[in-house]
């Protein structure tokens, strides 16, 4: 399987197979191995020679590295621990997003920051779907108790609500689209699940901290009942539970707080 980390990382940093050999200290023709197999991993001095030409850590690169010469137990699928969601690259969902060809859920109690972050997000998911890859949200009500306490908690003048009603006006376009569904559920509120085929990323959310400034997870599966699929049952019971944006009323109840 072809390194897409890898190619996704040198595309964003404009650089050629022949310039990363040449930072390297390799042949263009190892360079062209590495992109073409993600299971060859070099040696740990042209791992971070790349690192450094790319602009990213070596475990975006080549995941398996640490895994393979680290890792045994039940924590091999933890691939990156991150201490705050918002210090995961945005190359990363990215990657993510552009990889995944079965399924994709944003399991986040707004979602609002993708938007932010990934200004073409709707257009890249509309041809995901139209590609076969079953697109899921799962957002909190914007109306519900659950959202008016923790509005109280976070006090931020861009309040819970609004945050969701952004998303809402986002995946509006994306309401006829095959394929891509969204639902409301509340007891995601103190995590955040999202999805791309085989890899996940995680957010629990700790106390006052609203999502960017609460720690992240990055997983691959690799075992049954492991902590992938673990997370995976959670979202799934949530998504079962769940209630069909599109096919109630849009709320437009009370005005947000400034």
């Amino acid at each position: 399987m072809a390194n897409v980390p890898l190619r996704s990382a040198m595309l964003n940093a404009q650089v050629t197979n022949q310039n990363l050999a040449d930072r390297c200290g390799v042949d263009v023709k190892t360079v062209e191995r590495w992109l073409q197999d993600e299971t060859r991993i070099p040696h740990l001095r042209h791992q971070w020679a790349a690192a450094e030409a790319l602009g990213v850590e070596t475990v975006v690169l080549w995941p398996d590295a640490i895994r393979n010469t680290v890792k045994t137990g039940p924590d091999k699928e933890v691939l990156t621990v991150y201490p705050y969601r918002s210090a995961c690259p945005k190359s990363i969902w990215r990657n993510l997003i552009n990889s995944a060809r079965n399924e994709i859920v944003f399991a986040g109690y707004t979602n609002y920051f993708l938007w932010l972050e990934h200004p073409n997000l709707a257009k890249v998911l509309k041809r995901k779907a139209q590609q076969g890859c079953k697109v899921r949200f799962l957002l909190g009500d914007p109306e519900s108790d659950v959202t008016r306490r923790r509005e109280e908690v976070e006090n931020v003048p861009l309040t819970v609500s609004t945050r969701i009603r952004i998303t809402l006006s986002e995946i509006e376009q994306l309401r006829d689209v095959p394929g891509i569904e969204a639902r409301y559920g509340d007891e995601h509120i103190a995590m955040s699940v999202f999805r791309f085929d085989s890899e996940m990323l995680v957010t629990p959310h700790l106390a006052k901290l609203v999502g960017h400034d609460s720690p992240m997870l990055h997983l691959r599966r690799y075992q049954d009942d492991g902590l992938f699929d673990r997370f995976a049952y959670h979202a799934s019971e949530l998504w079962s539970s769940g209630r069909d944006v599109w096919q109630q009323p849009q709320p437009t109840g009370r005005t947000p707080s400034d």
